[in-house]
């Protein structure tokens, strides 16, 4: 099985990653769109997205291209983000990771290295790549990252001690399920008035079941037109959860309701 994440080697996203496959089955790409992409276009089996943050909150990337692309996902995977500060010496000139992690350490980088450069790069992985390039320069990843050739100047850096990061593992839509604890959607009413936010929602609250995530994001369409991502706490084999769909479909006539898939949580140390 040939699985996509988000690269260099050593990414949180590849950690993420080595729950599904072997080392030897992962491939990298440089965002989020292009690991969407390559599994919609049948290049990749599966792709290994961030979702979500427990600090910094949801990615917008990842919401905007699941709302784009025709995929399914089927599973998540949850991981504990324990970063660290790398560099060759002590004087650290520039701060470079992902612009995520650099927000997860705001507080540690503005009180230890108030004047030190803060350079956002693709991944946390490729900050600790212009570490081992560039004496001055820190990178902030996975202490595991250091290896014998960088100093690991501060763990456990980041601002909230329970930072943990959600992944969704996506497939092909045809590999999509209704099995699983958990299931998302992403839902496009195409209209606008009060009280269509609570519309979409009763159905689910009527049901008793739980809404786990509920986001909006611009659609693209027009200012002031939104897409909705919702993920629930119950599998589409339920009978509570077809019926709940099926009216935010005749609610949402005018729109869509994209179905991702149900699914199971998987927890990586």
């Amino acid at each position: 099985m040939q699985v996509v994440t988000l690269g260099p080697s050593g990414t949180y996203s590849h950690r993420a990653a080595k729950s599904i496959a072997d080392d030897a089955d992962i491939d990298f790409r440089e965002s989020v769109h292009a690991i969407v992409g390559a599994v919609s276009a049948g290049d990749a089996d599966r792709g290994v997205v961030p979702i979500e943050n427990s600090i910094e909150g949801s990615v917008t990337e990842t919401l905007d291209t699941l709302a784009e692309e025709d995929v399914a996902v089927v599973k998540e995977v949850v991981t504990p983000i324990r970063h660290a500060l790398l560099s060759q010496t002590e004087s650290v000139k520039t701060v470079a990771s992902h612009s995520q992690a650099l927000a997860q350490c705001r507080d540690y980088i503005e009180t230890n290295y108030p004047d030190a450069d803060v350079q956002a790069v693709a991944s946390t992985a490729r900050g600790v790549e212009l570490a081992r390039e560039n004496e001055g320069v820190a990178g902030i990843g996975h202490p595991d990252n250091a290896g014998d050739d960088l100093l690991v100047l501060g763990e456990d850096i980041q601002d909230q001690p329970s930072n943990a990061t959600r992944f969704f593992v996506v497939a092909p839509p045809e590999d999509r399920s209704e099995a699983g604890g958990k299931s998302s959607f992403v839902v496009y009413p195409n209209a606008n008035y009060p009280g269509l936010l609570l519309e979409l929602l009763t159905p689910f609250a009527d049901r008793d079941v739980n809404l786990s995530r509920v986001e909006s994001r611009p659609s693209g369409e027009r200012l002031g037109d939104y897409v909705f991502h919702v993920d629930v706490d119950a599998g589409l084999y339920e009978d509570r959860t077809q019926a709940a769909v099926a009216e935010i479909e005749a609610l949402a006539e005018s729109g869509w309701v994209r179905t991702l898939g149900s699914y199971d949580v998987t927890h990586v140390v």
